[in-house]
């Protein structure tokens, strides 16, 4: 009889499949209404394919309620597999009991579920014990009993053994040191292992500004403690920028002028976090600016960083301006950072001959500003230094007293009746969005506002703007303004990881007291090239701006241009 039905199998197969590709594996059944004519067959690379089909059918029949579901193998030969599959009766609903359910995840316990909100139930359980330290547990249920198309069954789960997390380690060539790099994970060392807390960690880890993630993060278990293990490679962060020009000094015979440009931006030094910053700018004898940073991060392993600054910018010979300033920063689990400083400015005449006739205040005057201020920065942004999706966004407020100081080059007059001491504040918002339209494709937009407020005003006290940071097609500081709103917009064309060509057009609205047209609205446009070397970074800009005095013509045009070199 065995024979017979070989024999019957054997013709039905030549006669039912025109030809058997060499190497495959075939998988035979009838369906559900058991007719010859509704043979089906399909081909696998090999067996265990075929074998995992045949699974994947059984466990999705039981995700629907089919608990029943399995697979009866009927014939085997050679390459070819007969089969029946068998789903029986269908589950519709399960009432579900705590089991030994820790108590606090009651929420999860005596429900009455639709059979296929079960598998979701479970990853639930599954989900919440790998983020309370339990990676390893296992969920079954317990005590079942029927009762027609609904089953009651109690909750049962074997959590398996508590897990802390034990400090990270770091492979690759990175100088990271462990400390900082644990305070940045957010991990903390003795707290329970959490998937979540990890999956956080890794994302956080992947937008630092110092190294590049190069691998998804391993775990190493020992002890009942789990270490992270991250490979890390250094980034080229560190800047340096600039043009030095040696000129005759027309004032001073038979000596040299030196004008030009440095930016000189060293991060994370040491591992730890660690930068210093140098800005220095003179294009003429008579101005020229100096600003000097350093933030020391996660100051004796806590949460704070540190942050000093100083800056003093020579107008002319119209003013000198220093400003002094201290910040204290905190990176929050999320994307936000806090940064609360407190500054201390001060503002001195170098000539007082033009007001030595003033009967009112002048426009510029000797002043101390103590300001107290917090800045709140949200950052989304999916890389750090060469963004190509996300968005940021920058908050600030800062108040306190300024005092005029009384100069003796300047009329007693001039300030009878003022009020030499009284608040002023000042308030900032910054935005940008980078959109990564398709591939090589994207538009970076971003748009910016102040205001800064006081009964007596000086133009001493205002915001500078102009430039490659601002609005294109000026020269560096040239707008002096109360108030003022700008955007940029700038199509990119992206040939590598951060070269691409771009157009841009910017747009302002100034305001300025100390005009006689006190309303200025710059709009500037032009086209660029950033291109990104081994060593660097060259940068060509081509702008032309215009305002109420300077037409929008190719003799008014700005070409900036610099190599960064990144080491």
């Amino acid at each position: 009889m065995i024979q017979k039905f070989s024999i019957l199998l054997f013709l039905n197969l030549l006669l039912s499949i025109p030809a058997f590709s060499q190497g495959t594996y075939w998988l035979g059944w009838k369906d559900s209404l058991g007719q010859v004519s509704n043979e089906k067959w399909l081909g696998f690379e090999d067996s265990i394919a075929r074998k995992g089909y045949m699974d994947s059918w059984v466990e999705r029949a039981w995700e629907e309620g089919f608990l029943g579901a399995k697979v009866d193998r009927i014939h085997n030969q050679s390459d070819s597999l007969w089969v029946k599959w068998y789903q029986g009766p269908r589950i519709e609903r399960l009432q579900l009991s705590s089991g030994n359910l820790p108590k606090d995840w009651d929420e999860f316990s005596n429900r009455s579920l639709k059979f296929e909100e079960v598998n979701r139930l479970f990853l639930d359980l599954l989900e919440k014990a790998e983020n309370s330290g339990y990676p390893f547990a296992s969920i079954r249920l317990d005590s079942i009993v029927r009762e027609e198309e609904m089953l009651q069954a109690s909750l049962w789960v074997d959590l398996g053994p508590k897990i802390q997390w034990d400090t990270l380690r770091i492979e690759g060539n990175s100088v990271t040191k462990q400390s900082y790099l644990q305070q940045w994970s957010g991990i903390e060392v003795g707290s329970s292992f959490s998937q979540k807390e990890l999956n956080l960690a890794t994302k956080r880890v992947g937008r630092n500004p110092y190294f590049r993630l190069m691998e998804l993060p391993t775990l190493d278990f020992r002890l009942q403690k789990a270490s992270p293990v991250f490979r890390l490679s250094d980034r080229n962060a560190n800047v340096l920028d600039g043009i030095l020009g040696v000129l005759p000094n027309e004032n001073e015979p038979g000596k040299v002028l030196i004008t030009g440009q440095l930016d000189l931006e060293l991060y994370h030094l040491g591992g730890k976090g660690r930068d210093v910053e140098l800005h220095w700018q003179r294009f003429n004898e008579l101005t020229q600016r100096l600003e000097v940073q350093a933030k020391e991060s996660y100051i004796f392993g806590s949460g704070l960083d540190l942050r000093g600054e100083f800056s003093l910018l020579k107008q002319d010979t119209s003013f000198v301006n220093r400003r002094l300033g201290l910040h204290f920063g905190y990176q929050t689990q999320g994307p936000f950072y806090l940064d609360f400083f407190l500054r201390r400015q001060a503002g001195d005449l170098i000539s007082t001959f033009a007001y030595k006739d003033a009967t009112e205040l002048p426009e510029r005057a000797d002043f101390r500003w103590s300001e107290y201020g917090i800045q709140v920065s949200f950052d989304l942004l999916d890389d750090l230094v060469a963004p190509r999706r996300g968005s940021r966004i920058i908050f600030g407020f800062s108040a306190g007293n300024k005092e005029i100081l009384q100069n003796t080059g300047i009329p007693q007059e001039a300030y009878e009746g003022l009020d030499l001491r009284t608040p002023q504040y000042s308030l900032i918002a910054k935005a940008e969005k980078h959109f990564f339209l398709k591939k090589n494709w994207g538009i970076y937009w971003a748009a910016a506002g102040g205001i800064i407020r006081n009964e007596n005003l000086l133009q001493n006290d205002l915001f500078r703007l102009g430039g490659l940071q601002s609005i294109r097609g000026f020269n560096e500081n040239f707008f002096f303004v109360r108030d003022y709103v700008y955007m940029n917009l700038e199509p990119r064309l992206f040939f590598g990881e951060n070269s691409f060509l771009f157009l841009f057009s910017d747009w302002g609205f100034l305001e300025n007291p100390y005009f006689a047209g006190s309303n200025e609205q710059p709009f500037s446009v032009g086209s660029g090239l950033s291109f990104e070397t081994e060593s660097g970074v060259f940068r060509f800009v081509y702008a032309v701006g215009k305002t109420k005095e300077q037409p929008l013509s190719l003799q008014f045009s700005k070409i900036h241009f610099g190599y960064l070199v990144r080491f």
